[in-house]
């Protein structure tokens, strides 16, 4: 039994919210496929744990997984990425790449919220200790923040397990930031050492690429990026572009307070270090 006869027979013993998103399922599941939690509950006119109870009634673990079971079931089975198929060129798909990629700098430029940018600098130049978290494919974004912030002189790590997150964070204080990465802003993993930074008085900044995402709601400075991509069946491209380079401008933004306080020694001993290794 696919995951549409599953709603249709669940259906009469459904509750009459849960009963709306199930219509909002059968009659429009791109919308489902390509929407967060949040954006699936409003469309309903439901509350988000209404959608949770929806999908456990269906005896799925979550939303995430409802996603993935509407687009095995789904029609239209071609589709990898966003308006990719399997039939299109090569030429075609290095075109719709492109274009992805010119429209998401674009709309990201566009719709930055400065204030919060802003207050994202402020903060870091504040603090005395910087961590980064992320998993799976975000994690390798908070191990390339690192790899440029750590030159700036102030102690800072980045850890893509969510055992050494949880540990890490748990030492955290009022000093400290927390920059938490992730792209659909659902990973339970990620939330949850998130939760353990602010509960220890960090401030947590996320690069997140949704707005209404549950991370978003736990971090004292969202910063979200545009991809119109999503990433059911291949991990985040646009997205990660976008957000390896909002790192770039909070990196540029906090270096330049920092020499503009301290001068360029600690940059240039770090340019010394490596005048030796190469050839």
């Amino acid at each position: 039994m696919d995951i549409f006869e599953k709603i249709r027979s669940e259906m009469p013993t459904m509750r009459k919210s849960e009963q709306k998103i199930a219509d909002l399922v059968l009659t429009s599941p791109d919308v489902v496929m390509n929407g967060s939690i949040s954006e699936a509950a409003s469309l309903a006119g439901v509350s988000d744990p209404t959608v949770v109870r929806f999908c456990k009634q269906l005896g799925l673990k979550g939303f995430m997984e409802l996603k993935l079971r509407l687009a095995s079931a789904h029609p239209v089975e071609t589709k990898v990425l966003e308006d990719i198929t399997e039939t299109d060129s090569v030429e075609s798909i290095f075109t719709h790449v492109m274009r992805s990629t010119v429209e998401a700098v674009s709309c990201t430029e566009r719709g930055m919220d400065r204030r919060m940018l802003e207050q994202a600098v402020d903060a870091m130049v504040a603090a005395t200790r910087w961590e980064f978290y992320g998993m799976g494919g975000s994690g390798i974004i908070a191990l390339d923040a690192h790899h440029k912030f750590f030159r700036l002189g102030v102690p800072s790590v980045a850890y893509n397990d969510s055992h050494m997150q949880a540990m890490s964070a748990a030492q955290l204080d009022k000093q400290a930031v927390a920059v938490v990465i992730s792209h659909s802003g659902a990973t339970k993993d990620i939330i949850e050492s998130a939760d353990i930074a602010k509960n220890a008085g960090a401030t947590l900044i996320g690069i997140l690429g949704k707005k209404n995402s549950e991370l978003a709601k736990h971090c004292d400075i969202p910063l979200c990026v545009f991809s119109r991509e999503t990433a059911l069946r291949l991990a985040p491209k646009t997205g990660r572009i976008m957000q390896l380079a909002l790192l770039d401008a909070l990196f540029l933004a906090v270096a330049m307070r920092i020499v503009h306080k301290e001068g360029f020694d600690r940059l240039d001993k770090v340019k010394r270090a490596l005048l030796g290794k190469v050839v």
